[in-house]
């Protein structure tokens, strides 16, 4: 029977396991074709007004006729559950949360950080196929109806914004590349990046001022057309147009295999190797575990639940078994736990403490934290002093009846689960937790925690956290320090700007710069942690003020920890701290500092990590940190990653924001890396530090939004509409000072490999081209010899006349020889170039380029995105095909241009160039060469 019962718990942990802890889990099912529990949060900070609630559902239900009718009646919305914010006025109607929350929401309803921003976009940020964090809707697009005139009606954005956010496709327009040359008709043509191709429309430059305008027909000034250009379709297209190109067209579907532009110079074709939209959607989850309904509607119409946010509630469930006692977990357990009551968890919430170990007892009854000496008081109840053996669910049982004396439910709390052992009975109280509607956050200490022990986070979507042993507190202490609100009002949130942990020899200095930047600054604590003995230490602040060791405070019960809070707010710039071991041995030293935003009108710089694995062959991990204020991306930031497991090393990464390897976009404040150093079955923790300095971070903008229609043209007559709000460089800069921020996360691998394991390098994505002195100039990020680490050990570049040929039949093509191009480490720019003296121009031919890296193992790379260069005649100023007899615009006269022009695009971030000059060979084209 015990065998039996051990061959159950490995089922178990198999299938628990199999898939990775993300940072966002959607709670979304599909159930009979319609989705279920689509989670809609308001922002706190957004002022009550309960149309915005009115038009939420309004929205939604369009938005569920048109996805049934878009997807060939085969979905539809069926249940949705808005999340109040606690600063709204209390309502009878109003539910309270189980485990939903705004931090996991599907669908945000907040302000832009900038002004006048009203995009509909999802922050997506993984390969094709793969889903998106979430949507972000802003007050003003949900209430000022004149805004359906440049995104359309809101029900079709939201179905653009759900195919994001569901099925990983993307966007199939480009402001970047808004026109490209294309090959499918005999000659060359100007054609709008579009799906499908042929939209009719008319290119034209607008110049505004102040509420007037004035348009003309594009100039071409030696390029495809003059920077600005933009394309103005027809509202009454001949052809059916996809929602993921420009969903303001009364007729739109999602582009398939027949309809798809597989030549438009946009994302859809970058990330998915040039698949249609529905192709995409046909391979997903949702596809295979649905059937096409037999009615002309919906089964059922959308049904909306409105639940209110409460005060927080959270109980600590401790363990203080006797292997606690080994790598001194509880002495770590009280000051990270110790800086979780007195510096993470928000002014206003509900607190208390359950520890366990044969059986639980209650250290701290529920008490609402409204000073400090309410958090000092708790602090005081924290346990000191291991014994007995492991009951988890005994504490979990305590901590939820802890709730329910208290709040009368349990509907909506938190319980933090802290254990460093196994429990062969955890599988007793699944049930109860899974209807508690409490959400459990679990923390795993050590390498022996129970291998069950993330089931409990996943049946209620809470944290899935673990921490490695180690000299000092620090590793624990930020792992809690991430166990923040999830309320959504990040200016009550802590944030770690510092978390440093060294082995200092006898008679050693550990100096520690922090910056303090002017978003933060508000409730801000230093604490210094030991192994051994107290160092000697003091802490300058920007303006010269010293504070000494008798400025801090050590806590009796735990006299390893020093703490200084900061009264106010703290001054903005650089504080040092100075620490000298006079143990005498070596002992391990750390600093950990946390604060708060300095206003609540200015959100301040956050980061946030998670690891996951990606669903492509090899089936790699990936580390990603945003970085942003308030709803912008932060740009130009360093960020390092550290991932550590027990019993290996710790592996340091940087993650870029470069658009290249693990990075899916350039500029979106994600800055990402693939993890190629897996050590087998194991938690992995991965801590990032972010920071930077004002010369070098700037505010972006996010990607993956609806397209603003700039002006349509209905009967020959064009209408403009107002120009999308654009921000000057001053209004970007993020005038921030020094920032600092730390984050942390955790992942557990299942896998069923004895050794490390070996990996090619990753796929080109930004593959350009361009013309140079009569040089044909090819330009990449280089990869990595395991996908985006170290380096490759040659390419292989081929050309050919036919795109698809060349992407779907890469080794038939035209080899270039490139055998004196060594590869450069990942991450740095390559260019090479090819000579055309020889060559003969041919007029309105276009060649491609792709290339590959192999690896010093023979592992070779996907097909990269396809660059290509062309030498053609535009034939007139507007090439497209339009009808300007009854244009409003109408061009003076047409111009025959008698000279070459050199053409710049990018098809799936293709760059055209003004010269094809290759020669035709039998078999293959030798091409000359230089470096």
């Amino acid at each position: 029977q015990r065998q039996v019962m051990e061959v159950i718990r490995s089922l178990i942990f198999l299938l628990s396991f199999q898939l990775l802890h993300v940072a966002k889990g959607s709670m979304v099912r599909l159930n009979e074709n319609g989705y279920e529990d689509l989670v809609v949060a308001i922002n706190p900070h957004v002022p009550e007004d309960p149309n915005i609630i009115l038009n939420t559902m309004n929205m939604i239900k369009n938005a569920s006729n048109y996805l049934f009718e878009m997807t060939k009646r085969r979905f539809f919305f069926k249940s949705v559950k808005i999340i109040i914010p606690k600063t709204w006025k209390k309502n009878t109607t109003y539910s309270r949360l189980k485990t939903e929350s705004y931090d996991k929401a599907d669908v945000i309803i907040a302000d832009h950080y900038m002004k006048h921003v009203d995009d509909p976009y999802t922050l997506q940020y993984r390969e094709c196929k793969e889903k998106g964090q979430y949507i972000h809707l802003t007050p003003n697009f949900l209430l000022n109806d004149n805004l359906t005139t440049v995104y359309g009606e809101r029900g079709r954005v939201f179905v653009h914004e759900w195919a994001h956010l569901r099925w990983g496709v993307f966007d199939e327009y480009s402001n970047e590349v808004p026109f490209y040359v294309s090959r499918k008709s005999k000659k060359a043509s100007v054609e709008a990046t579009s799906c499908p191709a042929g939209a009719t429309g008319k290119p034209i430059f607008i110049e505004y001022s102040g509420d007037k305008y004035e348009s003309r027909p594009c100039k071409h000034d030696g390029q495809l057309y003059e920077k600005g250009c933009v394309f103005i379709p027809d509202i009454g297209q001949n052809i059916s147009c996809s929602v993921m190109w420009m969903q303001n067209i009364p007729s739109i579907e999602f582009c398939d295999r027949n309809t798809h532009n597989s030549e438009a110079p946009n994302m859809q074709n970058k990330m998915c190797n040039s698949k249609s939209t529905w192709e995409v959607i046909m391979e997903s989850d949702d596809f295979r575990n649905s059937a096409v309904v037999n009615a002309s509607a919906p089964p059922s119409e959308t049904t909306f639940t409105l639940l209110q946010t409460q005060d927080r509630v959270v109980v600590l469930v401790l363990d203080v078994s006797g292997s606690m006692a080994e790598s001194d977990r509880i002495g770590h357990l009280h000051s990270a736990a110790g800086n979780f009551l007195l510096c993470t968890i928000e002014i206003g919430s509900w607190a208390g403490i359950v520890t366990f170990d044969s059986d639980a007892s209650v250290k701290a009854p529920l008490q609402q934290i409204t000073n400090d000496t309410a958090r000092q008081n708790l602090v005081l109840r924290l346990p000191t002093v291991p014994r007995g053996k492991t009951n988890i669910c005994a504490g979990i049982r305590t901590g939820l009846k802890l709730i329910a004396d208290k709040m009368t439910t349990t509907y909506g709390s938190e319980i933090v689960l802290l254990t460093d052992g196994e429990d062969r009975r955890m599988a007793a109280c699944l049930n109860l937790v899974k209807q508690s509607g409490a959400k459990i956050h679990t923390i795993a200490l050590g390498p022996d925690a129970a291998k069950e022990l993330e089931e409990f986070s996943k049946l209620t979507g809470g944290l899935m956290l673990s921490a490695t042993d180690g000299a000092t507190p620090s590793k624990l202490a930020r792992t809690f320090g991430v166990i923040t609100s999830g309320s959504g009002d990040i200016s009550e949130q802590s944030l770690q700007l510092e978390n440093r942990e060294l082995i200092v020899q006898c008679s050693g200095w550990m100096n520690a710069t922090v910056p303090v930047d002017r978003t933060v600054g508000n409730d801000t604590f230093f604490s210094i942690s030991w192994s051994q003995s107290q160092p000697f230490f003091f802490l300058r602040d920007p303006k010269g003020k010293e504070y000494g060791s008798s400025d801090f405070t050590i806590n009796n019960s735990n006299r390893k920890t020093a703490r200084l809070h900061i009264i106010g707010t703290a001054e903005v710039g650089d504080w040092q701290f100075c620490i000298k071991n006079v143990h005498t041995a070596t002992q391990g030293i750390s600093v950990t500092v946390t604060s708060r935003a300095a206003s609540s009108d200015v959100p301040p710089v956050r980061t946030a990590v998670h690891m996951s694995r990606a669903n492509t062959a090899f089936n790699p991990v990936v580390v990603y940190a945003e970085v942003s204020q308030g709803f912008l991306p932060v740009l130009g930031a360093t960020v390092i990653a550290t991932v550590e497991m027990d019993g290996a090393a710790a592996v340091t990464l940087e993650l870029l924001d470069n658009g290249a390897g693990a990075d899916t976009i350039k500029d979106d404040g994600i800055y990402s890396r693939y993890f190629t150093s897996l050590q087998g079955t194991g938690r992995y923790s991965v801590k990032v530090h972010a920071h930077g300095r004002n010369t070098t971070t700037r505010l972006g903008s996010r990607q993956n939004r609806a397209l603003y229609l700039p002006g349509y043209r209905q009967n020959g007559k064009i209408s403009i509409n107002a120009p999308r709000p654009k921000f000057a460089d001053k209004e970007i800069q993020a005038k921030l000072g020094s920032f600092s921020r730390i984050s942390t996360s955790s992942l557990v691998v299942n896998t069923r490999e004895d050794s490390a394991p070996v990996y090619p390098p990753c796929k080109i994505t930004d593959l350009h081209a361009r013309i140079e002195n009569n040089t044909i100039v090819l330009s990449w990020t280089a990869p990595g010899g395991d996908f985006d680490n170290g380096k490759a050990d040659y390419y292989i570049i081929k050309s050919s006349e036919n795109l698809l040929d060349l992407r779907n039949h890469f080794d038939r093509a035209a080899s270039v020889n490139c055998s004196n191009l060594m590869p450069k480490e990942a991450g740095s720019e390559e260019s090479f170039k090819i000579k055309t003296d020889n060559f003969v121009i041919e007029i309105d031919t276009i060649i491609y380029f792709a290339i590959r890296a192999v690896d010093h193992t023979k592992l070779i790379s996907e097909v990269s995105n396809i660059a290509q260069v062309t030498w053609f005649i535009p034939k007139a100023s507007v090439p497209l095909n339009y009808d300007g007899n009854n244009d409003s615009t109408k061009s003076a006269s047409t111009v025959t241009v008698s000279i070459a022009a050199l053409c710049v695009a990018v098809v799936c971030t293709m760059v055209i160039s003004t010269l094809y000059v290759l020669q035709k060979q039998k078999g293959r084209l030798d091409i000359e060469t230089m470096q």
